[in-house]
């Protein structure tokens, strides 16, 4: 252990090393961290700023991921609707052929059997996160959906959440609670589309009954036989023609939605990136700064210490003389 004589070059020179091995000590823990700004004593306006809007980042980085799963329930029901409007141009197109002379219209109407089977498979598996929009077995659904997509924070620090709605009622195509409210399910009335079967009467037809479902009173369910007249298939391409309309209008709802989710999502994700662009403004550590500053106070370190080993050394040279007079 090494003495240090107590002098003014001493004790100045011991006063500098020690100012500067604080320095040294904050650099080192800035360097450490990558934080300027670690706690409130630190700086305490930017230190609440950095900590409010860490926050907020976080309810950002929750409401992204809330939007991906809204994102994937759309793309589920979407993905459905695309081959339900498919499989039902299908069936339209079968019962256009149906209407040919000399066609075997046991033949046409098996396969629009298989067509009608695959629509309730394809209903039915348009499932996600428990959630089907094209299938229903419950007496009261829940129509009304909605994906959290943003939140806004008032003057007074209040939190207000946004979200993006929509009416999956729209893409119900098979109820089995109550058939009326499935596209699919529902009855028709084909006299509002032509006269042809005689005045005003009303002439209803639905495309399938759904599966443990209860059809639907006083409707007629599409399909032919040898016997089906040409004004019957007339009634029963337009109903189709007419939940084909329906079925794409859904589709394209669906389309809509996706595309108002993934732009809110791209805002959010720019949103995120920009905030914790700021954050770090204000509280991280200039590694290039820190590091020269490190530099030099370490050199300074090292000419305090040698400057305090002279002026000890000389004032013991000093004493020395002295006692030897």
């Amino acid at each position: 252990m090494s003495n240090v004589t107590a002098n003014g070059a001493t004790s100045a020179a011991l006063t500098v090393l020690r100012g500067v091995n604080k320095d040294l000590g904050v650099v080192q823990l800035q360097v450490s961290s990558g934080y300027r700004i670690q706690k409130a004593s630190d700086d305490p306006t930017y230190w609440s700023m950095a900590t409010t809007m860490r926050s907020d980042q976080s309810s950002l980085s929750t409401i992204n991921d809330a939007l991906g799963l809204g994102s994937s329930k759309v793309d589920t029901a979407s993905t459905a609707m695309d081959t339900v409007v498919g499989l039902l141009t299908q069936i339209q197109s079968k019962l256009v052929s149906a209407k040919e002379p000399g066609t075997d219209k046991i033949a046409i109407n098996s396969d629009i059997q298989q067509l009608k089977n695959q629509l309730q498979s394809v209903t039915q598996s348009a499932s996600f996160s428990n959630e089907n929009w094209l299938y229903n077995t419950d007496a009261h659904p829940t129509t009304q959906q909605s994906v959290i997509s943003n939140f806004t924070r008032g003057t007074g620090g209040q939190i207000t959440l946004e979200t993006i709605g929509y009416d999956s009622s729209q893409t119900l195509m098979i109820d089995t609670a109550d058939a009326s409210r499935g596209l699919l399910t529902k009855n028709v009335d084909a006299s509002t589309f032509s006269t042809s079967s005689g005045g005003t009467t009303p002439r209803n037809y639905y495309l399938l009954a759904a599966t443990g479902g209860t059809p639907p009173t006083g409707g007629t369910e599409i399909a032919i036989s040898s016997t089906t007249t040409d004004d019957q298939l007339t009634d029963m391409l337009n109903v189709t023609s007419s939940l084909l309309k329906s079925a794409t209008a859904a589709g394209a709802t669906l389309g809509v939605m996706k595309s108002n989710i993934d732009d809110q999502s791209n805002y959010i994700s720019k949103l995120t990136d920009s905030i914790k662009s700021s954050v770090g403004d204000m509280v991280d550590t200039n590694m290039e700064e820190a590091a020269a500053r490190q530099s030099a106070l370490q050199t300074a370190q090292q000419m305090g210490v040698q400057a305090l080993s002279i002026a000890n050394s000389m004032a013991s040279k000093v004493l020395i003389i002295l006692q030897g007079k």
